[in-house]
């Protein structure tokens, strides 16, 4: 690769998971090659460090969300924020990757330049400072949502006197002891809030306008803790995640085949845990289970709540706010001091960041995934969009892996572009797939700004672990669609998928 001219070899955004993940993976498997982690806020962690929320905790087990190199070793593999931060300062401390991260640096735009091989990026530092770096290939690990901006649901707030906030941004001084709360939203956020503020408020209500399937399990994964026990580390880990990718590969097949069959269980189970207080008009949503991603209740804490009277839940829709609190179209009231609108996230690609290859804008909604991680006829650049059926750092993994192998066919066989190019003829051949066959609200409201799927494998961002697995690790790098070449050899990207740059 032309890397003496440039700063770096490679350049990660993000010093999230995905981001930590990728630079972990160059320290093992690319270890001649420079990089840098380039994070818009002034820590680590991505979610893990923005969400500031009471409870707020993963949704998947962590040893599936941990990475496959570094063994998850907390009791609880339900696992907190803090937990995981400590988790992720670990890594990258006994890996050597801090030394890395250039912390308040935020990506502004990038251009990609065939004649050098060389992304121009432009950075912008917390201080309000622009400047300019170059890299021969970027990795985005900057996640799937708007850090700046949630999605705003358009509530029309009225006459209501209290506070009200968003999840995303969490103020360090609430004060919610005695006080009424009400959480607008069903989502794994809202059943997080519950009962975690259930313990100090004095009465915390859950406002839905359409339920979510739920299911119940512990925190702390049992097979596993005693595994660690009479086995070494690594290998109780590769055990205990090997069983809980096959058990989240096979309940969401079962879900997609079977959905009367999963459907009974996660009601009877629902049922079990609630007794009296089971309302089948909160608790039985009008889609089939895993048509959205399933919330997660560890030690049943929500219904636990429920259980003690301090928290319920409501169904219904909104007719107006009030100055006490909420008025259903029913006529009820829910009388609140504080409301937190847990109503999703805005989805964003790649960050928000303006790419472009030769001064030509990427709209990255007339470019196909390529293998789950980079994009038709754009060069030198890999992405991570995580798992909507199982855990985000699954894929994370496989495409760093899948990246490391790129980079080293292309530095031994001295080539400096890497590009999965796509004709118009071979794209008007391809059949168009749904991107994502999930009907969650921040899904539906995004796919306008999404790539393009196809149902043919390469050309899909696909949701099956275990074959992507697989392919990206036995597939060859150069199968013919990625095409390699060395700078200012013509590679030039066809301008059809392409807008001109404003």
């Amino acid at each position: 690769m032309m890397s003496a001219a440039a700063d770096f070899d490679v350049l990660i955004v993000g010093a999230g998971i995905s981001g930590i993940g990728m630079a972990a993976h160059m320290e093992m498997h690319c270890p001649d090659h420079r990089y840098g982690i380039l994070e818009m806020r002034d820590n680590l962690g991505g979610t893990w460090d923005l969400f500031r929320y009471p409870g707020v905790r993963s949704d998947s087990d962590m040893h599936t969300l941990g990475f496959s190199f570094e063994p998850w070793t907390h009791e609880k593999s339900i696992a907190d924020a803090p937990s995981i931060m400590e988790y992720l300062n670990r890594i990258v401390d006994e890996r050597d990757i801090r030394r890395h991260i250039r912390y308040g640096h935020r990506v502004i735009s990038t251009d990609f330049s065939e004649a050098d091989a060389r992304w121009t990026v432009v950075v912008e530092t917390t201080d309000g400072e622009r400047k300019r770096l170059t890299a021969n290939f970027l990795y985005l690990g900057s996640g799937y949502y708007d850090y700046d901006e949630p999605y705003d649901a358009g509530f029309e707030l009225g006459d209501f006197k209290g506070q009200v906030l968003h999840p995303q941004f969490w103020p360090d001084d609430l004060d919610y002891a005695g006080k009424k709360v009400v959480v607008i939203g069903s989502g794994a956020t809202a059943v997080t809030i519950v009962p975690s503020m259930a313990g100090d408020a004095g009465h915390v209500t859950m406002l839905q306008r359409t339920p979510t399937w739920m299911f119940a399990r512990p925190a702390k994964d049992r097979f596993a803790n005693t595994l660690r026990k009479i086995l070494p580390e690594k290998l109780a880990y590769r055990i205990t995640r090997f069983k809980n990718i096959r058990m989240q590969d096979f309940t969401f097949k079962l879900a997609r085949n079977k959905p009367e069959k999963v459907k009974n269980s996660l009601t009877k189970a629902a049922k079990e845990k609630l007794g009296t207080n089971y309302d089948e008009t909160s608790f039985t949503p009008p889609y089939d289970p895993w048509d959205q991603r399933l919330c997660l209740i560890p030690d049943a804490d929500l219904f636990e709540a429920m259980n003690s009277g301090k928290a319920s839940v409501k169904t219904g829709r909104i007719a107006r706010f009030v100055e006490n609190g909420i008025e259903l179209e029913s006529g009820e009231l829910l009388e609140a001091d504080i409301i937190i609108t847990a109503t999703g996230l805005k989805m964003a690609v790649c960050g928000k960041i303006d790419v472009s290859v030769e001064g030509q804008l990427v709209d990255f909604s007339q470019v196909y995934y390529y293998k789950g991680c980079m994009f038709s006829n754009v060069p030198n650049l890999a992405v991570v969009f995580g798992y909507l059926n199982a855990s985000w750092t699954l894929r994370a993994d496989i495409n760093s892996e899948y990246v490391c192998r790129v980079l080293n066919h292309m530095k031994a066989t001295g080539r400096d572009i890497a590009v999965a190019r796509l004709t118009p003829d071979d794209e008007a051949k391809l059949e168009e797939d749904d991107i994502f066959d999930f009907s969650s609200g921040y899904i539906q409201r995004s796919k306008h700004i999404m790539p393009k799927n196809a149902i043919a494998y390469p050309w899909r961002l696909n949701q099956e672990y275990v074959v992507d697995r697989k392919r990206m690790a036995s597939d060859p790098v150069d199968d013919g669609l990625l095409v390699f070449a060395k700078a200012g050899t013509g590679t030039a990207v066809p301008s059809e998928q392409l807008e001109a740059a404003e």
